[in-house]
C-alpha cells in the first residue's frame, strides 16, 4: 500500500519569518524598538495583509458584523495601515536622514529646542499620548550640530511606538548624545495620557513630566536651574 501523503505545511507567515531573524540575531524586538534591520523588501505589505487579518478576527470576537455594517467593513485594513504606516512607524522604518555639521565655531553656549509636539501610544493600552517635547544641548569643540527640524523627525521616530514616557525620553537622550556628542544633553517631556481619559479613574486633567540628564546637566545645577527656567514648561 502507498503511505498516506503528509499535507502541505501552510506558508510561514511575514511576521514569523521576521521574529525568526530576530531571534536567530539575538535581537530584541520588544514594543519600542525598531526592528526596520530585518524586514526586507515587500515584506510591510505582507505585514499589512496579515495584520488586516488578525485584526478582521479580533472584530469578530468583538461581535462586530463588518460584513453588513457599513461603518467597519474596512475597518481591519484602516487599523492595520494606521499602526504600520503611522502611529507605529518608528518600529518599521530606518532613522531618518540627519546631515552633521562640525561645530566650526567652537559653540560652547546652552541651545534649547522646543516645545516639539509628539504624539504616541502607551504600550499598556495601546491609548495615545501626546505631549511636548525640550532638548537643551551645551556643545563642545568636538560637538555635532544638526538642523533644527531634524531632532523633530528625531523625536517623531522614537515616539511613533508604543511607549512609556519614561522609556521614551531615554532613547531620545541616548540617540542625541551619539550624534551630536555634546558636553551635556537635557530631554523634558510634558504628556497627557489618554489611558487616564478613557479608563480606570476617568483623570483627564492629569499631566505627567519627566526629565533626563546627562553630562554637564548632571554635574552643573546652575546649568541644570537655567535649562529648566527657561522652559516656562505651563505657558
Amino acid at each position: 500500500m502507498d503511505k498516506p501523503t503528509k499535507p502541505p505545511k501552510p506558508p510561514e507567515s511575514v511576521s514569523a519569518r521576521i521574529r525568526s531573524r530576530l531571534l536567530n540575531a539575538k535581537k530584541r524586538f520588544h514594543a519600542n524598538d525598531n526592528i526596520a534591520a530585518f524586514l526586507e523588501a515587500g515584506e510591510l505589505d505582507e505585514l499589512l495583509t496579515e495584520v488586516e487579518g488578525k485584526f478582521k478576527s479580533v472584530l469578530e470576537s468583538l461581535v462586530i458584523d463588518t460584513d453588513s455594517d457599513h461603518n467597519t467593513e474596512g475597518t481591519a485594513r484602516r487599523v492595520a495601515k494606521m499602526y504600520l504606516t503611522e502611529v507605529f512607524r518608528g518600529r518599521y522604518v530606518a532613522p531618518p536622514a540627519v546631515t552633521e555639521f562640525p561645530n566650526a565655531e567652537a559653540l560652547n553656549e546652552l541651545m534649547i529646542v522646543g516645545p516639539i509636539k509628539v504624539r504616541s501610544a502607551c504600550s499598556h493600552h495601546f491609548c495615545p499620548i501626546m505631549g511636548r517635547l525640550w532638548i537643551g544641548v551645551m556643545p563642545n569643540e568636538h560637538s555635532n550640530l544638526i538642523g533644527l527640524s531634524k531632532y523633530s523627525r528625531l523625536a517623531e521616530w522614537i515616539m511613533s511606538r508604543p511607549q512609556i514616557q519614561e522609556e521614551a525620553i531615554t532613547q531620545m537622550a541616548e540617540l542625541l548624545m551619539d550624534k551630536v556628542r555634546p558636553d551635556g544633553l537635557a530631554v523634558v517631556m510634558e504628556a497627557d495620557h489618554f489611558c487616564m481619559h478613557w479608563r480606570g479613574v476617568k483623570d483627564d486633567a492629569t499631566m505627567m513630566v519627566n526629565s533626563v540628564m546627562r553630562g554637564s546637566f548632571l554635574k552643573d545645577h546652575t546649568l541644570r536651574s537655567e535649562f529648566l527656567s527657561l522652559l516656562n514648561i505651563r505657558t
